[in-house]
């Protein structure tokens, strides 16, 4: 299985990412992961213009990564689903991408063609912590698949 995570974020090293890293590689013996980052011109501008003007610079950004594969869109409005739906949710796919927006969150347009719409909780947490309760998630989901006793 290949994995693609594809966030508005700007490429700079972070204290997360070592604990990426690790994550990336406990996934590894069940899927290959690809993070991917972009943080255009475009959105650091739209940035100063308005959060609308922000969701539409992160729906130009991301979407030539929107494809054929399974897509996720992480998003404080999706549905708040446990470990078990969630290790059904990665299950018996070829490839899947989560999509984490940016600051302002994605345009009701973009949702809409993805083909879940995911919650991580209620709480707000910077795109870097989504990053990792993700990666932590999407081998919780694999360990249970694979009944793993890592999700006990």
């Amino acid at each position: 299985m290949n994995i693609e995570i594809v966030s508005i974020a700007k490429k700079e090293k972070s204290i997360y990412d070592p604990l990426y890293k690790d994550l990336i590689k406990m996934i590894g013996r069940f899927a290959k992961v690809t993070d991917t980052e972009i943080f255009p011109k475009d959105v650091a501008k739209a940035h100063t213009i308005s959060p609308q003007a922000s969701q539409a610079a992160y729906s130009k950004a991301l979407e030539p990564y929107v494809g054929k594969e399974y897509c996720v869109m992480l998003h404080p409005d999706g549905k708040i689903i446990d470990s078990y739906e969630f290790s059904k949710l990665i299950n018996d796919k070829i490839a899947i991408k989560f999509f984490i927006g940016g600051a302002y969150g994605f345009e009701d347009d973009f949702i809409k063609r993805s083909d879940a719409v995911v919650s991580l909780g209620k709480i707000t947490m910077s795109h870097k912590i989504a990053k990792a309760v993700l990666l932590e998630q999407i081998y919780r989901g694999f360990s249970i698949l694979s009944n793993h006793p890592y999700h006990k």
